[in-house]
C-alpha cells in the first residue's frame, strides 16, 4: 500500500505539472527564456507557435478542400496564384526572419524600449513593400496568370481570385511580421490566438462565399478570396489592438511611433539575408510550376494538394523551429552561446521524430490523403506519387529547418540564402527540368529531382550550423 502510494503521487504531480505547462504556454507567461530551465523553455515556445502555425495550415487545406470541389481548373488557378504569392511571401517572411532575430536580441539584451522600436518600423516598412504588389495584382491579373500557362478558365473565371490576393496583400504581409514581434519577444501565445480567430473567420466563411448561403450569392473561386481577406484582415486589427495594449514582454506606446531611419535601415540591411533565401527557394518554385503547367492542368492540381498536405504536416515542425529561433536570438542578446546552441539541438531531435511518424503516413496512405481533397485520378496519382517520395526524406527536413531557423535566429540571414542559391537554383531547377523534360520522366521527374536536391541542402546546412560561426553573428 504504501509503495502504491509511492508510485502515485509523482506520477499525479507529473500529470499535474504538465497540465500546468501546457495552460502556461497557451496562455503566455512572462518567463525569461535564457534563465528558466531549457526544456521548459522549448516547451513554452514551441507549443504555442506549433498550434499557431497548425491553424495557418488547418486554413490552407480547408480553402484548398472547398476549392477542390470547383474542379482542377480552380485548384490549378489557386496553384499559379500561389506562385506570385510565394514571391510576397518570401518578402514577408524575409521581413519578419529579421524582426524575429532583431526583436529576440533586444529582449535577451533587456531592451524592451528597443525592442518596441524595432515593432514599429517593421510595421511601417511592411505596408510600403506591400504596394508594389497590390498594384501589379490588381491591374494585370489576368496577364500574369496567362504568363504561368493558365488554361482558359482560369482566365476567364480565376483571375478575380488573383486580383483579391494580390490586391489585398497587405493583410498578408502584416499578419507575417506582425506575429514575428509577439515571437521573437516571446509572446508567442499572443500570435497563436491572432491566427486561431483569423483561420476561424477564414473556415467559417469560405464555403459560405464559395457556394452561396442564404442571402450570400455564390461566389467561386472569388469567393475564397474574399474569405481570406476578411479574416486575415480582421486578424491585423487584433495583431494592433494587442500589440499597443502590451504583451507579456513587448508592448509599442505613442513614444515609439515615427520614422527611425537608423532602426529601419538596420532592419532592411538584416532582412535582406531572409528575403533572399525565401526568395530563391520561393522563385525555383515558379520555374517547378512551369514545368508542370507545360504537363497538364492535373499536374499542377495534384502538386497543389500536395504542398498543402505538405505545409499543413510541416508546421508544427516549423512551429517548434521558429522557437529554436527565438531561443537562439534571446540567448545571444544575453551572452550565453552554449544555451542557444543546446536549444537547436534538442528542438531539432523532437523534430526529427515528428517528421517520421509524418513520413511513415504518407508512404502507405498516400493516395487516400490525396483523395480526401479531389476524386480525378489523374490528380490523385500525381499527388499521391510525389508524397510517397516526399516521406523517403521527411526526417532530414526537420532538421533543415531546425538549423536554417538557428542562422536566422542568430541574425545570420546570409549564409541560409547563398545554401539556397546554390541547392535550388544551381542544383534543383536544371534538375528537375532534366528529369521531366529531355528524360521525358514528366511529373515524376519533377518530383524525384525536389527529393535529391531538398535532401542533400538539408544535410549541407546541418553540417554549417556544427561549425559555429553563426554565434559571432550582430544585429
Amino acid at each position: 500500500m504504501d509503495n502504491t502510494l509511492s508510485t502515485a503521487a509523482p506520477a499525479r504531480a507529473a500529470r499535474g505539472s504538465l497540465w500546468q505547462g501546457l495552460k502556461d504556454a497557451i496562455r503566455g507567461t512572462e518567463a525569461d527564456y535564457t534563465r528558466i530551465p531549457l526544456r521548459r523553455a522549448v516547451f513554452l515556445l514551441g507549443v504555442p507557435m506549433m498550434l499557431e502555425l497548425v491553424m495557418e495550415s488547418t486554413f490552407a487545406v480547408a480553402d484548398i478542400w472547398f476549392v477542390g470541389k470547383l474542379g482542377a481548373s480552380a485548384v490549378a488557378t489557386v496553384g499559379l496564384t500561389e506562385t506570385y504569392l510565394f514571391l510576397l511571401y518570401a518578402v514577408a517572411m524575409g521581413l519578419a526572419t529579421a524582426v524575429t532575430a532583431i526583436v529576440a536580441r533586444r529582449i535577451g539584451e533587456h531592451d524592451a524600449s528597443g525592442a518596441s522600436v524595432t515593432a514599429v518600423q517593421a510595421i511601417l516598412i511592411g505596408v510600403l513593400v506591400s504596394v508594389p504588389f497590390a498594384v501589379a495584382g490588381t491591374i494585370w491579373a489576368r496577364e500574369l496568370l496567362a504568363i504561368m500557362g493558365a488554361d482558359a478558365w482560369a482566365l476567364e473565371h480565376g483571375y478575380r481570385y488573383m486580383q483579391w490576393m494580390l490586391g489585398s496583400n497587405a493583410v498578408i504581409v502584416l499578419l507575417f511580421v506582425i506575429n514575428a514581434i509577439f515571437r521573437g519577444a516571446g509572446d508567442a501565445a499572443i500570435a497563436m490566438r491572432v491566427l486561431l480567430v483569423a483561420n476561424g473567420i477564414n473556415i467559417v466563411l469560405d464555403p459560405m462565399l464559395i457556394f452561396g448561403f442564404g442571402p450570400i450569392p455564390a461566389m467561386g473561386i472569388e469567393g475564397a478570396a474574399v474569405a481570406t481577406t476578411i479574416g486575415r484582415g480582421t486578424g491585423v486589427v487584433l495583431q494592433l489592438w494587442l500589440l499597443v495594449r502590451g504583451g507579456k514582454h513587448i508592448r509599442a506606446t505613442f513614444a515609439h511611433l515615427g520614422w527611425n531611419a537608423e532602426v529601419a535601415l538596420n532592419i532592411v540591411r538584416t532582412s535582406l539575408g531572409g528575403i533572399g533565401q525565401m526568395i530563391v527557394g520561393m522563385t525555383s518554385w515558379i520555374f517547378l510550376m512551369r514545368i508542370l503547367a507545360s504537363i497538364g492542368s492535373e499536374a499542377v492540381a495534384g502538386a497543389t494538394i500536395t504542398i498543402r498536405i505538405m505545409m499543413f504536416t510541416m508546421m508544427p515542425a516549423w512551429g517548434m523551429s521558429n522557437a529554436a529561433a527565438t531561443l537562439v536570438g534571446q540567448n545571444l542578446g544575453a551572452g550565453r552561446p552554449d544555451r542557444a546552441e543546446s536549444s537547436v539541438w534538442q528542438v531539432g531531435a523532437y523534430n526529427m521524430v515528428f517528421m517520421v511518424a509524418v513520413s511513415l503516413l504518407f508512404f502507405f496512405f498516400n493516395e487516400q490523403v490525396i483523395g480526401i481533397f479531389s476524386d480525378d485520378p489523374r490528380v490523385i496519382a500525381v499527388g499521391a506519387e510525389w508524397l510517397r517520395i516526399l516521406s523517403y526524406s521527411y526526417f532530414v527536413y526537420g532538421w533543415w529547418m531546425v538549423a536554417t531557423q538557428a542562422f536566422n535566429g542568430a541574425g545570420d540571414t546570409m549564409t541560409p540564402t547563398k545554401i539556397n542559391l546554390v541547392f535550388f537554383w544551381l542544383i534543383q531547377i536544371p534538375l528537375c527540368w532534366v528529369l521531366a523534360v529531355p528524360l521525358e520522366g514528366q511529373a515524376s521527374g519533377v518530383f524525384w529531382g525536389v527529393f535529391v536536391s531538398e535532401t542533400s541542402v538539408g544535410l549541407f546546412t546541418l553540417w554549417l550550423f556544427t561549425r559555429g560561426r553563426w554565434k559571432r553573428a550582430r544585429v
